[in-house]
């Protein structure tokens, strides 16, 4: 509906405007909050109001008095200071629904132009358990993954893994150890302890240490056996990882991992192209880039070590090669990074030397999607009581755990098999959903209440919406679903939201904010209430055909909410 007013305002803008002399390829349209401001609304008019030299109100009666006539309009109105709004027949209203209705995309179109869009998300370090924090990487990142993919775009998982590094030398020597005193392969299964235990051996051993900083020599140049033990960590590390992934039902996979590692070999190339096309200079010792954008504290450019004095690479250097990997080999258009927000001076820097010395084309959008931090109830970063890091194992354990004692407090009688699916979807639903359901650019407080409640935006409550509305089908008996009559406003206000799914599931595309979709979601289940309470659908005296149109619009609002919590990576039941 959006696109038919836009072309019927520029063609009246073709009338008004013969010469062609103002813009109109970008014509904002927006859905009015207010339905007695129409369905429909544009500002155009005060945007043409300058280079027209005429008063917003009478260019926009011009518009309204040249729009070529449509069956879908019945009426027109100028609001304001030059508002034009648009209100849509009710017939038409219903004629869309029912297309949406009956396509497995629920009217949301693929782009027109499918891009090859890499997104880094979730990364994690070797030899160290995923802990609480890295929630918000991995389940907003992989709700974005999922949109920019049902929207038809060509998405690359990128897990950019710490694999590598110095400390590998003192983990494959500790590794060694172990095994040698178990004498045989080990599993590793509680990395917190291993790496402390090895970071203490460093410390206190000096044999062990001069083996371990021998051991980094000889990963880096690529000894078999050095690499052969790295790659056990890393492949312990993963397993322990996808495990993790697949209980928080994330789309990553090993075929998406690319490590620190990957890059490595880049890294000297990189160093002697920047000092070539004389971007990156000797200071010291040490290769730096100076770029005049970024200022240090007294105000003088801001030097970035790309290798240090003995030879070593930092971050930064991987991260130039990262991203000229990103844009040369995978053939990135767009490249979005979900990592906290204290990266953004970091990847700002990385990408302008990427943009300097062409690795990276203007044509590319490098994206940084920030998010805040994960805070107690106490506003403090969320840790142990004892202050340690929580592990994400312990908190979908107890989420589970949590939610295993409600079901028992609320009787229910589903069978053993069909309450531990509803476990895991309400626990795992309820903890991704209280990250994504946040503008991910700020803090959030990690509250189990809350999140667990079935009241409010939360996931239990969308989840329990979804399965109502299942109930209302299984007690219809030999009722279904008919053609769709728009008859009173309830009816309106639910159309009119169910109609406005491809925009929000757009925008998350566009602006990588899941939270649009949440809102979305929650504002259509709230309108669906008031909905089934103003419109008796099986109640005597209901005419059969406004029943039957009615469970069209529950059928609808069904497919939408249990399209949209998919697309954010949550399950619904029918039953719960």
């Amino acid at each position: 509906m959006k696109q038919l007013i836009e072309n019927l305002i520029k063609k009246s803008i073709e009338t008004i405007n013969p010469d062609n002399t103002v813009n109109v390829d970008n014509i904002r349209i927006d859905r009015t909050k207010d339905r007695a401001h129409g369905d429909f609304a544009t500002n155009i008019a005060m945007l043409l109001a300058k280079p027209l030299k005429q008063a917003p109100r009478q260019i926009a009666q011009s518009i309204i008095d040249n729009l070529p006539k449509d069956e879908h309009i019945s009426k027109v109105e100028i609001a304001g200071p030059g508002f034009i709004n648009f209100f849509i027949n009710k017939s038409s209203i219903a004629d869309a629904l029912e297309q949406m209705n009956s396509d497995p995309r629920l009217g949301i179109a693929k782009v027109a132009e499918p891009k090859t869009i890499v997104v880094d998300y979730s990364a994690p370090n070797v030899a160290k358990e995923m802990a609480v924090h890295h929630i918000r990487s991995t389940v907003i990142g992989d709700a974005v993954v999922r949109v920019l993919e049902f929207l038809g775009n060509k998405v690359i998982r990128a897990n950019h893994i710490g694999d590598w590094g110095t400390q590998f030398g003192m983990l494959i020597a500790y590794l060694e150890k172990k095994e040698n005193e178990s004498g045989q392969g080990m599993d590793l299964s509680d990395f917190e302890a291993f790496y402390r235990e090895a970071k203490e051996c460093y410390d206190t051993d000096e044999e062990f240490a001069v083996k371990a900083r021998h051991y980094v020599v000889l990963l880096q140049g690529g000894d078999e056996y050095c690499r052969s033990m790295w790659k056990k960590l890393v492949n312990m590390t993963m397993v322990q990882n996808q495990k993790l992934y697949d209980r928080l039902d994330v789309t990553l996979s090993d075929k998406d991992i690319m490590g620190e590692s990957l890059y490595n070999d880049m890294l000297p190339v990189v160093v002697q192209d920047l000092i070539d096309k004389k971007i990156a200079v000797e200071d010291q010792g040490a290769i730096v880039v100076y770029l005049p954008q970024f200022k240090n504290k007294e105000g003088n450019p801001l030097g970035n070590i790309i290798r240090k004095k003995d030879g070593g690479y930092l971050y930064t250097t991987t991260d130039i090669a990262c991203a000229k990997y990103r844009a040369e080999k995978l053939k990135a258009d767009r490249i979005l990074y979900f990592t906290d927000s204290r990266q953004s001076q970091h990847l700002e820097t990385v990408w302008a030397i990427c943009r300097k010395a062409g690795y990276v084309g203007e044509n590319v959008s490098l994206e940084h999607c920030p998010f805040g931090m994960m805070l107690g109830k106490d506003g403090k970063p969320f840790k142990t009581r004892s202050g340690g890091t929580v592990k994400l194992r312990d908190v979908l354990d107890e989420a589970e755990a949590r939610v295993t004692t409600l079901l028992e407090q609320r009787n229910s009688t589903l069978n053993d098999e069909d309450k531990q699916k509803v476990i895991h979807n309400i626990a795992i639903g309820a903890v991704k959903y209280a990250d994504l359901s946040k503008n991910r650019t700020t803090d959030y407080i990690f509250d189990w209440d809350q999140m667990l409640s079935f009241e409010g935006n939360t996931a239990p409550y969308l989840q329990y919406a979804y399965s109502r509305i299942r109930a209302i089908f299984r007690k219809a008996n030999n009722l279904s679903a008919g053609k769709i009559v728009i008859t009173n406003e309830a009816e309106e206000d639910l159309a009119n939201k169910l109609l406005a799914f491809s925009e929000a599931v757009n925008s998350v595309g566009a602006k990588t904010l899941p939270n649009l979709l949440c809102n979305y979601i929650f504002e259509l289940s709230n309108i669906f209430m008031h909905f089934y309470e103003a419109c008796p659908i099986l109640k005597e005296g209901v005419e059969e055909d406004i029943a039957k149109s009615r469970l069209a619009l529950c059928e609808l609002t069904a497919k939408v909410l249990k399209q949209g919590l998919e697309l954010l990576g949550i399950n619904v039941m029918e039953q719960m």
